[in-house]
C-alpha cells in the first residue's frame, strides 16, 4: 500500500529517526487484529480520497496528517476514541511539523467524532467527506462495510449493537449536510442516504422483532 508507506508519510513529517519510529507506531496501531473495518485499508482509502479532494483545502498537509491519525486509537469498548486519537497525534507529531499544523491536525481529528464541519471549514470538509465516503458505495460494498463494523463490536449482544447502530445512523441521516464538497455532494448524498435508510429499516425491524413489539405499519 503506497498510500500508507513511509515515503508518503515522509512527505508530511520528514525523514528522520523520530519520524520513522512514529510512522511505524502509527501503522502498527492501524494493523491491530481486532480491527475489521477501521484498519489499514480504511486508512489508505481515506488518504486516497483526500488526495483527490484536497485542492479545496487551505492546508492539505494537515488534512492528510489528520487522516493518518483520525482512528489511530480505535477500541470499540470506549467512546472517546477521537479524543484519544487527537492527543496521540499531538504527542506523535511534536517536533516533526510546525506547532500550528499540529493544532490543526488535532482539531480535525476531533471533528471526526460527529462529522459536522462548519460551512467555512474547508479542511474539515475534505476530511469528513473522505471519512464518510464509504456510505456512498454500491449496496454490496456498503453491506461489507456494515458487516465489518458488526464484527468490530462482537463483544456486544445483537440487541445492544442494534440500538447503538440505530443511533449512529439516525445521527448521520439527521445531518443537514452529509457531504459538504460540491465535487462529491450531489453524487454521494443520495446514494449514502439510500444505503443508510435501508440498513436503518432492517435494524428497526430487527429491534421490534426481538423486543416482541409489532412492526410499524407500512407506509401507504
Amino acid at each position: 500500500m503506497e498510500l500508507v508507506g513511509f515515503e508518503a508519510w515522509a512527505q508530511l513529517a520528514g525523514d528522520s529517526p523520530t519520524s520513522r519510529t512514529e510512522w511505524a507506531a502509527v501503522v502498527d496501531a492501524w494493523g491491530q487484529p481486532h480491527r475489521r473495518y477501521h484498519d489499514l485499508a480504511h486508512l489508505a482509502a481515506v488518504l486516497g480520497i483526500v488526495g483527490r479532494l484536497e485542492e479545496t483545502a487551505p492546508d492539505p498537509a494537515a488534512v492528510r496528517l489528520a487522516a493518518w491519525y483520525h482512528d489511530v486509537v480505535y477500541d470499540p469498548r470506549r467512546g472517546d476514541n477521537e479524543a484519544v486519537s487527537a492527543e496521540r497525534a499531538r504527542a506523535g507529531l511534536r517536533g516533526l511539523v510546525p506547532d500550528a499544523r499540529v493544532d490543526e491536525v488535532v482539531r480535525l481529528v476531533l471533528l471526526t467524532a460527529g462529522h459536522e464541519a462548519a460551512p467555512e471549514d474547508a479542511n474539515g470538509a475534505v476530511l469528513c467527506d473522505a471519512d464518510l465516503a464509504v456510505l456512498a458505495g454500491p449496496p454490496d460494498a456498503y453491506a461489507v462495510y456494515a458487516s465489518a463494523v458488526r464484527e468490530e463490536y462482537g463483544h456486544l449482544s445483537d440487541a445492544e449493537f442494534t440500538a447503538g447502530r440505530i443511533a449512529v445512523l439516525e445521527h448521520l441521516l439527521g445531518l443537514e449536510t452529509l457531504y459538504r464538497l460540491p465535487a462529491v455532494a450531489a453524487d454521494w448524498t443520495p446514494r449514502a442516504r439510500a444505503n443508510m435508510a435501508a440498513e436503518l429499516s432492517l435494524l428497526r425491524t430487527r429491534a421490534a422483532t426481538s423486543s416482541g413489539a409489532a412492526p410499524p405499519p407500512a407506509a401507504g
